[in-house]
């Protein structure tokens, strides 16, 4: 019996050997992922009908009624998502693509469900060039929820950039220069047809970059901006409306492991002109008195803001988890904005999911939003109560080197 296992052994360590090679030396080519998803839901206020769906605090009402009835009942499946992702080997080293796309409506498309952009981008080295994440932002630190659209405190920016990673992996340094791009909000003065001829310019593109340092508790990763946003006056009036100004922000971000079942996921965000690189937030630009001067009786100031996001996911066991937390944002405005401007917006989620089996999950979330306006006192909010089910599915291709 000895000598039969000591004659099976070697041929069975041989058997692995051959085994593992033949695993190790397939490449993946190319795989395909996405999910289905649909929301079954409950809003108990009112919100601008395009976003039914979601919780934002910036369409919610900034006057009593002003998007219809409270108490609808909504289905959509706009967070089904598709994206195909490439691999492929080049006498520079790896080469990576993604193309991927889901059905959230936005823009003029917005309230359709339709084929929205998500990522198209390629990464060779220490290179990346496309759409994708800005470095700006913390993806990271978007909760385990259900709710589409997130933390509105939360910097959140895909956006089309050439990249530089120096450092790679989990702790890592990534540089970029993005597409510019910025909004105004003429307050007061936003009927006026002088802000009309405004137009905005944009010789520079923003500077974008982050450090992330990871360890065993989890990583701390401390991300800037720097844009330069300029505005012509292009009419034949009196008035000399143009200026310029520059916007900047710090993101400071993270995720604790809290033992081995929780994790904390937190960050906090300052800077001004930056309110395309929020999830939530108003135009980047307002408008500022101006007194005393007769050519330039208002000047553009950008925007200071807040943002706050603090939450904890918990698996209760293999097939339950919990996500509970809270996110604000907070926009300092002008002396001439409008009474009824964007202030300050507030997002709090609990829920309960469930994953029965493998790539299936399904839960419950409580909703809830509020948006505070500037001067005039009003305030308005939302609670919604949703259900979603989530599938997921995923095929790779691989060849043989």
């Amino acid at each position: 019996m000895r000598k039969k296992i000591l004659f099976i052994l070697p041929l069975f360590m041989l058997f692995c050997l051959v085994s593992y090679s033949q695993d190790s030396a397939k490449q993946k080519t190319l795989e395909f992922y996405g999910f289905v998803m649909t929301d079954i839901g409950y809003n108990f206020k009112q919100i601008q009908g395009d976003w039914f769906d979601v919780v934002r605090p910036t369409k919610l009402p900034s006057y009593k009624n002003q998007y219809g009835t409270d108490g609808n009942a909504y289905f959509s499946v706009r967070q089904t998502r598709f994206g195909v992702k490439g691999y492929t080997q080049t006498p520079l080293g790896l080469l990576k693509t993604q193309f991927e796309f889901e059905m959230f409506g936005t823009g003029v498309d917005a309230g359709q469900t339709t084929i929205r952009l998500r990522h198209a981008y390629g990464e060779l080295g220490k290179f990346g060039v496309g759409q994708y994440w800005s470095p700006f932002m913390d993806i990271d630190v978007f909760p385990n929820t259900v709710e589409y659209w997130g933390p509105s405190g939360m910097a959140f920016f895909r956006n089309v950039q050439i990249r530089y990673m120096p450092i790679q992996g989990d702790t890592r340094l990534t540089i970029a220069l993005e597409r510019p791009g910025a909004s105004a909000d003429g307050g007061v003065y936003a009927d006026r047809i002088e802000l009309a001829d405004v137009k905005p310019r944009f010789k520079l593109p923003d500077l974008s970059a982050e450090y992330r340092y990871a360890g065993k508790f989890g990583y701390v990763e401390l991300a800037g901006i720097l844009r330069k946003i300029e505005w012509v006056d292009q009419g034949t009036d009196q008035y000399d409306l143009s200026g310029n100004a520059l916007g900047w922000g710090l993101n400071l971000s993270t995720n604790l492991n809290l033992g081995t079942n929780s994790i904390f996921r937190g960050s906090l965000v300052y800077g001004e002109g930056i309110q395309n690189y929020m999830n939530e937030g108003p135009a980047d630009i307002g408008v500022k008195n101006n007194p005393g001067n007769s050519i330039s009786p208002v000047v553009g100031k950008p925007l200071p803001l807040t943002g706050i996001v603090a939450f904890v996911d918990h698996n209760w066991n293999k097939k339950f988890s919990t996500s509970i937390g809270y996110s604000s944002v907070d926009i300092k405005n002008t002396d001439a904005s409008s009474p009824s401007a964007f202030k300050k917006g507030q997002y709090a989620i609990v829920n309960l999911l469930c994953t029965p089996a493998p790539n299936f999950m399904f839960g419950a979330e409580l909703q809830y939003g509020k948006r505070d306006n500037y001067t005039d006192g009003f305030s308005s909010d939302i609670t919604k109560l949703q259900f979603s089910f989530k599938y997921n599915f995923s095929q790779a291709f691989y060849k043989n080197n």
